[in-house]
């Protein structure tokens, strides 16, 4: 499952990235690394941005980004 895949309100622990380069090291420095626990807050309403709470701050992220990290969803 992707972030993108979340409906709001539901969490999950990232388990890996399918991104190179430049993404990549952005999405690290914010903090989404292996075992990172996210949750998604709301989209926007035209469906992009996702904006997604971790480690004590809310992100938002490109709706194509969060496709490209691969959550294991934490049941509610």
């Amino acid at each position: 499952m992707t972030l993108r895949e979340l409906r709001p309100g539901q969490s999950g622990v990232v388990v890996a990235m399918r991104c190179e380069g430049a993404l990549r090291r952005r999405l690290l420095d914010m903090g989404l690394t292996r075992g990172t626990l996210v949750r998604l807050l709301r989209i926007a309403p035209l469906g992009d941005p996702l904006e997604i709470a971790l480690m004590g701050y809310e992100l938002s992220l490109r709706r194509a980004d969060a496709g490209k990290i691969e959550i294991e969803l934490i049941s509610e």
